[in-house]
């Protein structure tokens, strides 16, 4: 048991650990889902043995109960903040449940710190803690004081289990994406155990058991245990989902940097940020990766209308005559036509009237435009094959202002 408290209350500091950032951004649902991991981290250390024996060992006799009440308090206030800023405001009749949720969600908030005072007067005064407990609920049953403390406790934590438990099962049922469905499932599972045992435990205090003081605790670290793990279990899958989704978009930022970087020496006034060294861009925390993603397709995509302006009208057609034998064509035609249009730009050719666009695509997303410019910029374009363009499409003429400019310094890339 003790090898089990210390693997979950590890388990539960990494999750604060790793949700940490979100208590900077702002955004009341992260810092609500950072403060229930924090909490929970919280109660579940007051539980492991060699930390309740130091805490205990304290001037103040059962110290950890105390802090292990008060801290799975907060974990509950904050875990009932979050499925109510998961749904925002009520729009109408049909949002009834929204609006009865975020009633006691207030009614919870502002009554917690009046239940914590309480708690403390109680646990400093009435409640008999002459000698150390191992089980402080065991400890404490068939006393008033000390069940008076714990039934304050217990319906508090019931009635909000049970709110983010209905939410909760709610969402779960009416989720499209299969990983948030399952963990929303797991969230409302272990609210259904916190609902379910404040109650089996507040019996206990007015009515004693029978039972050792060590069963009692073993049966209390195990529900709580359970409890945390399909906590942690079911907020870790959407984050695994948040997780996968920033990997994609870093790896896409990564594959754009060439073509990009191209572009923005060729047109730097397109550029927001001018390109800088890759470690410095990869290890770059603002603005947010999608931001950059999008951003930088934009940036992009401008570049390309821009070289319209260097591509004969006929080179198009060509580009994807000779693309046709390649494994992605369409790619393949786009990356011709771009490495043609460049090495015109940097010759300093330009037409007066710019050439058709290239193809449109059915994209959807910033993403989607990303993923399809990484296959463009994968493709490589060899000298050889940029020559057999221009002699089969032609060039544009020379323009003396832009040779006089310099603008044959952009970099090349394949």
């Amino acid at each position: 048991m003790t090898t089990m408290l210390w693997a979950v209350a590890i388990g539960m500091t990494i999750t604060a650990v790793w949700r940490l950032p979100a208590f900077r951004r702002g955004d009341p649902m992260q810092r609500a889902l950072w403060a229930c991991s924090a909490a929970f981290a919280a109660t579940v250390w007051c539980r492991v043995p060699q930390v309740k024996q130091a805490l205990d060992n304290s001037p103040v006799t059962d110290l950890s109960a105390l802090l292990k009440y008060l801290t799975s308090l907060v974990a509950i206030l904050a875990g009932l903040r979050y499925i109510t800023a998961v749904y925002g405001e009520p729009l109408g009749g049909s949002d009834r449940h929204i609006a009865m949720s975020r009633r006691i969600s207030h009614v919870a908030h502002t009554c917690a710190l009046a239940a914590m005072v309480v708690q403390v007067v109680l646990f400093f005064t009435v409640v008999d803690r002459s000698h150390p407990s191992t089980d402080f609920a065991s400890a404490q049953a068939g006393q008033w004081g000390g069940a008076l403390f714990l039934t304050i406790q217990y319906t508090y934590l019931g009635v909000a289990a049970a709110t983010c438990c209905y939410q909760w099962a709610r969402a779960a049922r009416r989720a499209e994406k299969r990983a948030l469905r399952i963990g929303l499932a797991l969230m409302a599972t272990a609210m259904a155990i916190y609902t379910i045992y404040p109650v089996l435990r507040t019996v206990t205090m007015w009515i004693p058991p029978e039972v050792s003081a060590l069963t009692m605790r073993t049966v209390a670290d195990s529900v709580n245990m359970v409890v945390a793990c399909l906590w942690a279990a079911g907020a870790a899958i959407p984050s695994t989902m948040a997780l996968s989704t920033r990997w994609n978009a870093w790896r896409a930022l990564q594959k754009l940097r060439p073509l990009w970087s191209d572009l923005m020496a060729a047109f730097p006034h397109l550029a927001l940020q001018r390109p800088g060294a890759r470690i410095t861009e990869s290890l770059r925390c603002t603005p947010s990766l999608d931001v950059r993603l999008d951003r930088r397709t934009q940036e992009i995509a401008g570049g390309i209308e821009l070289l319209r302006h260097h591509a004969s009208p006929d080179l198009l057609s060509v580009a994807e005559d000779l693309a046709e034998s390649h494994e992605d064509p369409e790619a393949a035609a786009e990356a011709y036509w771009i490495r043609a249009a460049q090495q015109s730009q940097k010759s300093g050719r330009r037409c007066a009237v710019p050439s058709r666009r290239v193809r449109e695509k059915p994209l959807t997303s910033a993403i989607a435009e990303a993923n399809w410019l990484a296959r463009v910029a994968a493709v490589p374009v060899p000298d050889l094959l940029v020559q057999l363009l221009h002699q089969q499409a032609g060039e544009p003429p020379i323009d003396t202002a832009l040779q006089s400019g310099g603008q044959s310094s952009a970099a090349t890339w394949a």
